[in-house]
């Protein structure tokens, strides 16, 4: 049987992905996005090598939230760090697990930005880092543009 995650020509619901999963963790989240930001959520395919399959995309006012890339058993979540938020993630990520600290430390920036691809099993102290990190993106996309 072909991988549902997969397979370029069946895109999945949202009940197929939780179900693909296995844990309570992905609806969880989905409800999360929705309850705090009524966050659009878009299924979409990547054709990258890391991660490619199905996905699930959250965005408001036209910027990224985050993605996730389910798993069996778990769940990948890319939050984008940007030259944005750059500064208050670094102020709080002492007081942040030492996964998502080593994490952050370990990941390359470009062009202005870190890339994180958290990989999160349950609802733990990485999930709740997940939270903050996502609070911190919707938070400067509020911010005014600084005229120079």
């Amino acid at each position: 049987m072909t991988d549902l995650i997969k397979d370029i020509n069946y895109m999945p619901t949202l009940d197929e992905i939780s179900n693909y999963t296995g844990i309570s963790l992905f609806n969880e989240l989905c409800r999360h996005m929705d309850d705090t930001y009524k966050a659009i959520c878009k299924i979409e395919y990547s054709k990258d090598v890391y991660a490619q399959g199905w996905n699930v995309k959250f965005r408001k006012s036209g910027k990224s939230l985050c993605v996730i890339y389910p798993k069996k058993d778990y769940l990948t979540v890319l939050v984008v760090v940007s030259s944005k938020e750059k500064e208050t993630v670094e102020r709080i990520l002492p007081s942040l697990s030492v996964e998502l600290q080593n994490l952050y430390h370990s990941t390359k920036e470009g062009n202005g930005q870190r890339w994180l691809m958290i990989d999160v099993y349950s609802h733990d102290s990485v999930y709740e880092d997940i939270l903050k990190l996502i609070q911190i993106r919707r938070q400067n996309s509020l911010k005014p543009a600084v005229k120079s």
